[in-house]
């Protein structure tokens, strides 16, 4: 089946709760958020991938409204892992934040997803920070 990738693409927050649900293990809580809602007004753009009509594919990209930009939550539906879609899903997201005039692509990730992040997509090690808020 083909996998289509868009930038900003549309999509329904059942589908988007489900993906979430699928590739975290839970929902953390998160089940009643407006997601469409909320990445409109916080969010520089999303890339979602479809396999036929199913979401199987979803990265969000925040920013700064300036030269930083940060993915967060890449999510591959567990039947579409090691396919590439994850990959792919970085790639335009880069692509969306490099023409909306962005200078840098910030990623945060645990130790164990380093060979996706930096060997699979090209990020580059660096030091970060981190507290733990709730």
């Amino acid at each position: 089946m083909t996998i289509t990738y868009s930038w900003r693409g549309e999509f329904e927050n059942v589908e988007y709760k489900s993906l979430h649900a699928d590739a975290f293990g839970s929902d953390d809580g998160e089940r009643n958020a407006d997601w469409r809602s909320l990445l409109l007004v916080h969010s520089l753009g999303w890339v979602i991938a479809r396999k036929e009509t199913e979401l199987v594919g979803f990265v969000n990209v925040v920013w700064d409204g300036h030269a930083h930009a940060w993915i967060q939550d890449v999510m591959v539906a567990s039947t579409g892992r090691n396919e590439g879609i994850g990959t792919e899903l970085v790639s335009i997201a880069r692509d969306g934040s490099t023409r909306s005039g962005c200078e840098w692509l910030h990623v945060d990730f645990e130790e164990r997803l380093n060979r996706f992040y930096v060997d699979a997509c090209g990020f580059v090690p660096s030091s970060a920070g981190l507290i733990h808020l709730k």
